[in-house]
């Protein structure tokens, strides 16, 4: 019965995992660990290798890297200031809160949209700089959402064979 219940919790937090891509204040990679060790700890501690934990922690570093260098990749690839790479992430931290999961889309535009705009630069260049916040963040999220699925597959894999 204990099993059933630990395999619940790791299901939830697996699948709460996901809401980190649309609500950046959850920790996607800290849900995925907690379901990890929950597996680790107390259904089976001899089934993950110091492979499986070294993939894990190089993984998750790619995780949480990947969603700040996209976004300061795309802000900046599309003619954005630095005021502008950071606008956007603190936006899009704040945005996930303000009519969410469409504040995370346009609050960081806009924001980059009116950093540019008091950079003194063209109405033309700040829309461009936002719409590469856009990109960024769009492709920050796949990113996280491709690496959190490998994760979890591992994980799935490793125990099942």
């Amino acid at each position: 019965m204990v099993d059933i219940i630990v395999w619940i919790i790791i299901a939830v937090l697996f699948i709460a995992s996901f809401a980190g891509v649309i609500f950046p204040i959850i920790p996607s990679p800290l849900v995925l660990w907690v379901g990890f060790l929950l597996y680790h700890f107390v259904i089976d501690a001899d089934e993950l290798t110091w492979f499986f934990w070294t993939a894990m922690v190089v993984l998750t570093g790619i995780l949480i890297v990947s969603d700040v260098v996209a976004n300061s990749y795309f802000v900046k690839k599309y003619g954005g200031s630095k005021w502008g790479e950071r606008g956007a992430a603190i936006a899009v931290i704040i945005g996930s809160f303000i009519i969410p999961p469409f504040g995370i889309l346009i609050i960081p535009f806009v924001t980059v949209f009116l950093i540019e705009m008091m950079q003194e630069k063209t109405t033309q260049e700040a829309v461009h700089a936002s719409i590469g916040s856009l990109i960024g963040f769009l492709g920050g999220a796949a990113a996280k959402v491709v690496i959190q699925l490998a994760m979890i597959a591992w994980f799935f894999i490793v125990i099942i064979f």
